[in-house]
């Protein structure tokens, strides 16, 4: 029975979460959404998967676009996964609430708990931490795949009623101004030109003007540029030099650059 997983991933937690899950099921493809999401793509496999980060406590909007683009058998298995780092709140009731808008059915839906990249608020965990967290993801992902495999059907994780009210109401307010967050994105002194920015931005948000990256007002807040940059040039504000870089171990930049819709 084919199984078509889609991703969208900024510093490769997502993506090695789909590689892994579709390890566990049989004649499993891996799509990036990033390539084919403004194409209003048609897909009649049977079984659907969406694999994303949680952003601001929701679904990213690469992955709101891509749904409401794409074309999907109406009786397809679909079932997601929310990478998060410990609060997937309402974010897979919101997705739940959007495929029903389009008549589809989310079958079930799972939170995995990943290292966070979310560089304003702390840098990267202990690698000692971090194995933990990928040893404990590993471990329920074993179970999504047999559920998968199943075509179960199970209500999608949440967090509890206080936080599913506050952070949806978080990102709704804050959904509208995501593009132009990337005011706060410089490249320090360190900047070697190397474009890598240029060419992992899922969002082709970045241009390298006059030899220094620049950022288009188009971002989706995936933070690959800051985490994935060789010399740790790039900062977000005042804040972020200090901090320890972020990006899952076993995914490359070539895997990244390949996830881009940027084929340069």
């Amino acid at each position: 029975m084919t199984t078509n997983i889609f991703y969208y991933t900024g510093t490769g937690n997502a993506l090695w979460t789909a590689r892994k899950i579709a390890q566990r099921l049989p004649d499993s493809q891996l799509t990036s959404i990033c390539r084919v999401r403004m194409q209003n793509p048609a897909f009649d496999a049977p079984t659907i998967g969406l694999v994303f980060p949680v952003h601001i406590w929701g679904v990213p909007p690469p992955v709101v676009d891509f749904i409401e683009h794409g074309k999907f058998d109406s009786q397809a298995y679909i079932f997601a996964v929310a990478v998060n780092a410990g609060q997937v709140a309402a974010t897979l009731l919101q997705l739940e609430k959007l495929l029903l808008s389009r008549r589809l059915r989310l079958s079930s839906g799972f939170s995995l708990d990943l290292p966070s990249n979310y560089i304003p608020w702390g840098g990267a965990i202990t690698q000692e931490k971090q194995q933990k967290k990928f040893a404990a993801a590993l471990h329920k992902m074993e179970w999504i795949g047999q559920v998968v495999q199943n075509r179960q059907e199970l209500l999608p994780d949440k967090g509890p009623f206080w936080q599913n009210i506050l952070f949806t109401w978080i990102y709704r307010m804050s959904r509208p101004h995501v593009a132009g967050m990337d005011k706060s994105f410089l490249a320090d002194e360190k900047c070697n030109k190397c474009g890598i920015c240029e060419k992992i931005c899922p969002a082709e948000n970045i241009r390298i003007i006059q030899g220094k990256p620049t950022w288009q007002h188009a971002c989706e807040q995936c933070f690959a540029c800051i985490q994935w940059c060789p010399q740790e040039a790039i900062q977000y504000g005042k804040g972020t030099s200090p901090k320890k870089r972020y990006h899952h171990p076993e995914i490359t930049l070539q895997d990244m650059i390949a996830s881009s819709r940027n084929k340069s």
